[in-house]
């Protein structure tokens, strides 16, 4: 019998891991897997615990929000584990799940992984630091890792985006140096963001079409900032409608690599969890670092 190490975060959105841990084991039980279930109780369990437990299981799932996941995938990187992953998402926005395609319902997407099969997704290296999804800087990022957790559990996607208005007042142009596999850009900007994801925090979003995890490619999101309103105008209506090649004021490309230089060194968000700020930065794709089953 196959052994399936499942770790969920009984605390994520509203406490629907440890609702329905039971519903999940039967699920994977069914299935033919002997089931251990842990409960990380504080951040960095789950990391630890692929560590330590990870290479003796066929199968590690994850149940939980974006940030378990992150931690998951943190232990399985550094470990250099090969193990398949489940990630069953339990979290209060879940956006790298909705940009994987992974079934909102707890019981399906456990279902979905016990009859799926595992692809390569992507990974990505900040300095050393593991994230999956995206790395941002600038306008809003303070929310995604300053909200309580009781109110984004409350309020899922508003929660980011009523914490990110109170901070209007706050937001100041960050001057930036890029290098890319092919470019360079400076200027400078409100917001930016290294992602592999169609969804950052619900707020700005990705053309699916836009988006390949598994092409060894990070898209890169740079949002300048003016005083002029026309122009204001024409990169809130480009960001709306996701024409991203219809305004000098907004940047999108791909690249595998990117450098990056802040000369005042500004907080970032990966995967929605606190990074501080250094001046230079290095953000490299781990092409196809995680075996994630999908349906």
């Amino acid at each position: 019998m196959e052994k399936l190490l499942l770790i969920y975060n009984p605390n994520s959105g509203t406490k629907k891991s440890a609702r329905h841990l039971s519903e999940v084991a039967e699920i994977f039980t069914e299935s033919g897997y002997l089931v251990t279930a842990l409960p990380t109780m504080k951040r960095g369990d789950a990391t630890e615990y692929v560590k330590r437990f990870g290479p003796d299981y066929n199968f590690v799932v994850v149940m939980g929000g974006d940030g378990t996941y992150n931690e998951v995938v943190s232990g399985y990187v550094e470990s250099g584990l090969k193990t398949p992953i489940g990630y069953i998402p339990a979290g209060s926005t879940n956006d790298f799940a909705q940009g994987l395609g992974l079934s909102r319902d707890i019981h399906e997407a456990a279902k979905d992984i016990a009859t799926g099969t595992p692809s390569g997704i992507d990974v990505g290296v900040f300095n050393g630091r593991v994230f999956t999804y995206v790395a941002s800087f600038g306008a809003f990022v303070k929310a995604s890792y300053d909200t309580p957790q009781s109110i984004k559990n409350a309020l899922g996607h508003m929660a980011y985006i009523l914490a990110g208005a109170t901070s209007l007042a706050d937001i100041r142009p960050i001057h930036a140096i890029i290098k890319t596999d092919d470019a360079v850009y400076e200027g400078d900007y409100l917001f930016g963001a290294v992602s592999n994801s169609t969804s950052m925090g619900g707020i700005l979003k990705l053309k699916p079409e836009d988006v390949d995890m598994s092409d060894g490619l990070f898209e890169l999101l740079l949002l300048r900032t003016s005083d002029d309103m026309l122009e204001i105008g024409d990169l809130v209506r480009a960001v709306a409608e996701q024409k991203y090649d219809t305004t000098p004021m907004l940047t999108f490309v791909e690249s595998s690599r990117f450098e990056i230089c802040i000369p005042e060194a500004v907080d970032w968000s990966l995967d929605g969890e606190y990074q501080k700020g250094v001046q230079h930065i290095v953000i490299e794709n781990k092409p196809c670092a995680v075996n994630l089953i999908r349906k």
